[in-house]
């Protein structure tokens, strides 16, 4: 499998809400980051759902190398 693109070496801090279903970018490459817009398109990489268990702040992965997608871990301080 390839390696995805690093979109930024830190999370994407975003307002999100309860019950709602977010579609994270796993390949870097959206122009909508940490969002997919559908760049993923003939590659490997396939978007990670998510819904928000609770409204209010939630730190996504902005590096695409986090262990526990789509939220950042802190993999970024390593790469």
């Amino acid at each position: 499998m390839s390696e995805p693109t690093i979109a930024q070496k830190a999370p994407f801090a975003m307002d999100v809400e309860e019950g709602k279903t977010y579609f994270w970018c796993a390949c870097g490459k959206s122009s909508k980051q940490p969002f997919c817009d559908g760049s993923h398109k003939g590659t490997d990489f396939t978007p990670l759902k998510y819904t928000a268990d609770k409204t209010g702040r939630a730190y996504f992965c902005g590096c695409k190398h986090t262990d526990k997608a789509p939220l950042c871990d802190g993999t970024h301080a390593k790469i």
